[in-house]
Formats: C-alpha cells, structure tokens, sequence
C-alpha cells in the first residue's frame, strides 16, 4: 500500500491532519530553526533538547546547558546563541548538548511531539531526508512552522520541493491540497528561489534585523546529509 503525503500550512492546522495512520512528522522551519539544526549536527553537536518556553530556556541555563534562544528573531542577553546557522560553529558547539527555544520552530516541535517521529527538514539536508523518509515507509505530514500560526512563504516552498521529491518515488501518493498548492508555488519559485523568497515577510524581518546573511545558504540545496530527529524529548542526527 502506497505511503501518503500531507502538508500543514501552519501549527494552528496540525489538530486537524487527516492523516491518522502511523506517520512522520517532517518540521520545516527554513529561515531559521530547522536549517540551524542541520548545520549544529553537520559541525559535531551532541544532541538538541528543544524547549517550547523561554523560562524551560533559562532554567537550563541555570543549570549549565549552552542555550540558543530568540525572540522575534532577535538573540536574547542571556542566551549562548542566537538562532543563524552560522552561529554553530565546531568550536562552539562540537560534542556538546545544546538547549534551543526559538519563536516558531521549537514550538512547532511541541505541537507535534507526540507523532512516531519529527525529522528535521530544510534544503540543506533535502535529498538525504527525502532517501531517509523513503526507507522509513511511513506517511509524511509535513508540518510549516510558519510564523507565529500563520502561513509563511519559505516553509510552503519547501513543504513543495520536498513533495515532489518523495512522490517521484512509486511508494507514495498524495491526496492533500496542500501538498498539490506548495508543489504550485515551489515551481513557480524554483527557478530563481531567492529572487521569489524577496516577497517573504521573514526574509525582510531578518534583514531589518541584519540577520539575513544567512538566508544564501538556508536556499542552498544538499549541503549536508544530517537527518535530525526528534524522539524522546531530544533531537539526534540519524542519518
């Protein structure tokens, strides 16, 4: 029996999957968290506890853990980290346990922590999370963090790509709107992906914010083949 794929525009949405079936949860939160992720495993971090609150955050903290945190984008005093890619460095982060409460994308996790599993997508793992999801056989509901419940350009683009990745596979089908409307918008964007991505409310946040050095590589395809996932209240690189 033939897999199947969903896409959820927003976390306010999840309740409301139709897939009920055993299922993956993939997150997209590409300008920042999941593509941060990726690159924290790609440089040698230990595992990620992701928090849903600012005061799990600092608890942690208090108790000695590097902490990643943000707040509308912008890093908070007290935090270790913001939440750019370009923040994990090996130095920094290298066999190390790293606590992380972001605005949209840990919440996002909380959402959906009870589903089997939640992958980490972003285009920067997106072949290697597509083969991955492939050999787990399971259907895929491929949750947007979107921003702040709402819908969000650059997490439905990606919900796209990553859809027209897996339904080349003969193992999966999709019966969703959602997933035939991001596969629409991802090749209207395709094409030139960053020049389409100046429309998205977040990439300007970012810039006004002088956050938005990281978005080049947030669009760049396979740079890593990391697959972070979710089980257990902690986030390891399964791949």
């Amino acid at each position: 029996m033939n897999k199947t794929i969903e896409v959820c525009f927003t976390p306010k949405l999840f309740a409301d999957i139709t897939t009920k079936d055993d299922y993956i949860v993939v997150l997209a939160d590409i300008l920042r968290a999941t593509t941060s992720i990726c690159a924290a495993f790609q440089n040698g971090v230990k595992e990620i506890i992701p928090v849903a609150s600012l005061e799990q955050a600092m608890e942690l903290k208090s108790e000695g853990y590097l902490v990643a945190s943000e707040q509308d984008g912008k890093k908070l005093d007290w935090a270790d980290f913001g939440n750019s890619a370009f923040n994990f460095t090996p130095e920094a982060i290298g066999g190390k346990t790293l606590v992380y409460c972001t605005t949209n994308g840990t919440r996002a996790i909380e959402t959906a922590r009870h589903a089997r599993k939640i992958a980490m997508g972003a285009f920067v793992n997106i072949t290697a999370l597509s083969e991955w999801l492939v050999n787990e056989n399971k259907n895929v509901v491929i949750l947007c963090s979107g921003w702040k419940n709402k819908f969000c350009l650059e997490d439905s683009l990606f919900a796209g790509a990553l859809s027209e990745k897996l339904l080349k596979h003969p193992g999966f089908e999709t019966f969703c709107d959602s997933a035939h409307a991001s596969m629409d918008l991802w090749n209207i964007a395709k094409t030139d992906l960053p020049a389409y991505l100046e429309k998205a409310a977040h990439r300007h946040r970012l810039k006004k914010l002088g956050l938005d050095d990281v978005i080049p590589y947030s669009l760049t395809a396979d740079s890593t083949s990391v697959i972070p996932v979710f089980e257990g209240g902690v986030i390891l690189d399964k791949g």
